[in-house]
């Protein structure tokens, strides 16, 4: 079975009652900016959606992935963590935490999706591990043409990170909209990268901006965006942390959970479904 684009994923057979479909967002933990003169933002968390079965009684295990922290000036930033379903008998289903903002002398993180490139430096890949469809995007490349240097943005869920020019360093790559949660939300989107005069802006959906003299903005928390790069001796932004959502019929829903998820029921168009938002570790029990 296959909805949205998705391939379905079994939770395994259970005696008895019958499986029911749940779909779930999986978004990781988004990478840090980098921190020097003129460095990439960091790459949005990997975005993944699909719907699976599950059978009453299986217990489902999440797994909520950290942004990357900030780091202080002349560093690369720091990559974000996978986050993940998975559970006894289940089928693993994992997003890939963004990757780190470089700088001049090192590459920017690959991941989800990758980090923007500092001044000089190569852009860090996303996608990566390879899924379909893509989980992100390459971070932007780096613009250097003495005396102007601009570094690029981090990759989006749904782009790639803006490259910097010769008037301001890249945007974060945009994020991606989805309406599992109850109303239509963007989320995961890249850091804006770093550059004197002008740093760029943060992409759609949490993406932190980035800052001449200044510290980064840190990716909104719970969208897994990309946090902000910094220009000088400041800090960078962090990424933000990563986020799993649930979505099941209210008629199908167990109420038994752990991790104290975000319960919401009489969601959606219908007005009866019920949504799960895990921002920590938890489980559910179907």
């Amino acid at each position: 079975m296959t909805q949205f684009g998705y391939k379905t994923l079994g939770f395994g057979s259970g005696g008895g009652a019958a499986p029911y479909d749940v779909d779930f967002l999986v978004i990781a933990g988004a990478g840090a900016g980098g921190a020097s003169g003129n460095s990439g933002g960091g790459g949005a968390g990997g975005y993944r959606l699909s719907t699976q079965a599950v059978t009453p009684g299986q217990d489902v295990t999440i797994t909520v992935g950290d942004g990357g922290p900030s780091v202080p000036g002349e560093n690369e930033g720091n990559d974000g963590d996978d986050s993940e379903i998975s559970g006894a008998g289940t089928t693993t289903f994992t997003s890939a935490g963004g990757g780190g903002g470089g700088t001049s002398s090192i590459t920017g993180g690959d991941g989800g999706s990758g980090g923007g490139a500092g001044n000089g430096g190569p852009i860090g890949s996303g996608n990566v591990p390879s899924t379909s469809p893509v989980q992100g995007y390459d971070g932007g490349g780096s613009f250097n043409s003495p005396p102007n240097w601009a570094a690029g943005g981090g990759g989006g869920s749904s782009a790639v990170g803006g490259t910097g020019n010769a008037s301001k360093a890249g945007d974060g790559g945009a994020g991606t909209s989805s309406d599992i949660s109850g109303s239509s939300i963007t989320r995961a989107g890249g850091g804006g990268g770093s550059a004197l005069p002008t740093s760029g802006s943060g992409g759609s959906g949490g993406g932190g901006a980035g800052a001449a003299q200044a510290n980064g903005t840190a990716g909104t928390a719970n969208t897994g965006s990309g946090g902000g790069a910094c220009w000088g001796e400041y800090s960078s932004g962090a990424g933000g942390k990563g986020v799993v959502i649930l979505s099941m019929p209210d008629a199908n829903y167990s109420g038994t959970t752990t991790g104290s998820p975000t319960v919401a029921t009489g969601q959606g168009a219908g007005s009866d479904t019920t949504t799960l938002i895990f921002t920590g570790d938890g489980s559910y029990t179907a």
